[in-house]
């Protein structure tokens, strides 16, 4: 479980992995969420030397689902996770080429479907390489987790990608598909090391969608459908993604935030059943991973605490994932050591 860079505080100086070898012990987890869609919203009216403008977008967003998919951006993606190959990975909204099928050959140029084929690697699998397994939602392609083999693999998924790999139920009235996604690494001799949650709750700010978060929480915590919930008391657990809400800064206006805020408060002596407390920074001065002004993609975990950084997709920082305006959320990555 070494990971190959430090962060020695939010917002820190990275250690390229060629000279992290040997700095961390064997307990340490570098873990990452990302939320890779983007949106009409983030690019000029005029294509950028990458190609992608407007009408990319539009195409992006009637054909792809506004996912990862503009090969630029996947080629760049996978450079960025090249450089320090962390230990675990969610993705919300990364595109299923699955759909390539049914997209018309005009809308393929510049993106991954123009030379997909059945069998192909998916972007999920494209932008981590061979080193990882890849596990997604059921029902939701464009939701996925994955482990790096020195890890472990995800109980009861053979091979190196599993479409509905991991456990997860759909919340009655609230779209189609799991947005909450959990599966349980286990080492070479099929020994549990961790659970693994990836959260995508529901997107909007009615009343309605308010509930189907908290409805999404409660499967973290309570139950999942007709099984157990997200957390497993047995297991350490580690929760990722997009909550589509700012805990605490929310709270006053959000029921979601506020059951966030209530179910995971801030004060470390507050006692928890479930033991989970944000890794990544919360409250009204954390730094905003959502279009540079909503902290809504978070790190949670009941057996490490670390340190996070937000500002990897800024194209003034050190190492951007990609320069030109795609992505409208920024990768949150923690380096987790046992708490």
């Amino acid at each position: 479980m070494r990971s190959l860079f430090v962060l020695l505080a939010v917002g820190c100086v990275q250690v390229p992995k060629e000279q992290a070898t040997g700095l961390l012990d064997e307990d340490t987890l570098l873990v990452v969420t990302f939320n890779t869609g983007t949106s009409e919203g983030v690019v000029d009216s005029e294509a950028g030397d990458d190609g992608y403008g407007t009408a990319q977008a539009a195409l992006s967003d009637t054909w792809y689902g506004d996912g990862l998919a503009w090969r630029p951006a996947v080629e760049a993606t996978r450079s960025w996770f090249d450089r320090f190959s962390p230990d675990l990975v969610v993705f919300q909204e990364i595109f299923w080429t699955g759909e390539c099928a049914a997209i018309p050959e005009e809308a393929h140029e510049g993106f991954v479907c123009a030379d997909w084929t059945e069998g192909a690697p998916t972007v999920a699998e494209a932008v981590l390489g061979p080193d990882y397994q890849v596990a997604c939602h059921p029902g939701k392609p464009d939701k996925c987790a994955a482990v790096h083999t020195r890890v472990g693999t995800f109980e009861g998924c053979e091979g190196s990608f599993c479409l509905e790999g991991l456990r997860g139920a759909t919340v009655e009235g609230c779209g189609s598909g799991a947005r909450i996604g959990t599966g349980t690494v286990v080492d070479e001799a099929g020994v549990p090391v961790l659970q693994l949650t990836n959260i995508h709750g529901s997107s909007g700010l009615s009343s309605y969608d308010q509930a189907c978060r908290v409805a999404q929480i409660a499967q973290v915590f309570d139950a999942m459908g007709e099984g157990p919930p997200a957390v497993d008391p047995a297991l350490p657990d580690i929760v990722m993604g997009d909550l589509n809400t700012d805990p605490h800064r929310f709270a006053a206006a959000d029921t979601s935030a506020t059951e966030w805020a209530t179910r995971v408060p801030l004060d470390p002596s507050v006692s928890r059943d479930h033991g989970l407390y944000f890794v990544s920074p919360v409250g009204e001065d954390a730094p905003g991973s959502y279009a540079g002004v909503a902290d809504i993609d978070h790190v949670l975990s009941d057996a490490w605490s670390g340190a996070c950084d937000r500002t990897l997709l800024d194209g003034t920082a050190p190492n951007p994932v990609y320069a030109p305006a795609y992505f409208d959320h920024r990768p949150v990555v923690c380096e987790l050591r046992p708490r």
